[in-house]
């Protein structure tokens, strides 16, 4: 049986045979980020230039000696995003952020023109919810934030020791069933005091990439979504 690792890095590896020379990339991050950067290197198939989630991406990104742009260098949408995901729906709908990177995730996936999502097949749903919604927000605003989730059905609890790299605390908002992602993304970002939730339903992947014990399985989004 394979390891969660070896499944990641056979997902990451599949990534890399999407890359073409020159391109724009806009790079998640977490555990199965962390390997594709690495398969990158190992393929021979590093971007041109890539826009960054995070600083733990940054970094790696440069130590193989890649131009990590800020977006307002762009003059058109990156080629492509590639990240990882905490859940996925049968409709492509993610919820991410379990790394708290959601906020500069979701801003980076709007950039780009396709997002592929990486992932092992323990991480696919048929209803969003049973991992912890994380919530970005400022932190004067807790306690209405955390009264309003609770009015929505959810249990938050504050991410201890945690900060983003936007300088805020994350809530993880357990016992949701997410049957429809799209109105409860909306509705939670809608919260006064809430910077944004990891509910991908607006901006969810294009193509997910699932690693299972019998090879990498391609799950497009439905053309009706």
């Amino acid at each position: 049986m394979k390891t969660q690792t070896e499944l990641k890095k056979e997902v990451a590896l599949a990534a890399c045979q999407q890359l073409t020379p020159g391109m724009l990339l806009g790079i998640g991050t977490g555990s199965t980020i962390d390997l594709f950067i690495e398969a990158m290197a190992e393929m021979g198939v590093l971007p041109r230039a890539a826009v960054s989630s995070s600083e733990r991406s940054t970094e790696r990104l440069r130590a193989l000696g890649v131009e990590v742009w800020p977006l307002d260098r762009l003059e058109a949408p990156l080629d492509l995003y590639i990240d990882g995901a905490d859940e996925v729906d049968p409709q492509a709908c993610l919820i991410k952020g379990g790394g708290a990177a959601l906020t500069r995730e979701k801003i980076v996936a709007s950039a780009s023109r396709r997002f592929l999502c990486l992932v092992d097949a323990s991480k696919e749903v048929s209803v969003l919810g049973s991992f912890a919604l994380p919530v970005e927000f400022l932190a004067i605003a807790q306690r209405p934030v955390f009264w309003a989730l609770q009015a929505l059905g959810g249990e938050p609890r504050l991410r201890e020791g945690v900060i983003t790299d936007n300088g805020n605390p994350v809530v993880d908002v357990h016992g949701l069933r997410i049957a429809q992602p799209a109105d409860l993304e909306d509705r939670i970002n809608a919260i006064p005091g809430v910077v944004e939730n990891g509910i991908f339903a607006r901006h969810r992947a294009d193509e997910v990439l699932v690693a299972t014990p019998s090879g990498v399985l391609r799950r497009h989004r439905p053309a009706t979504s």
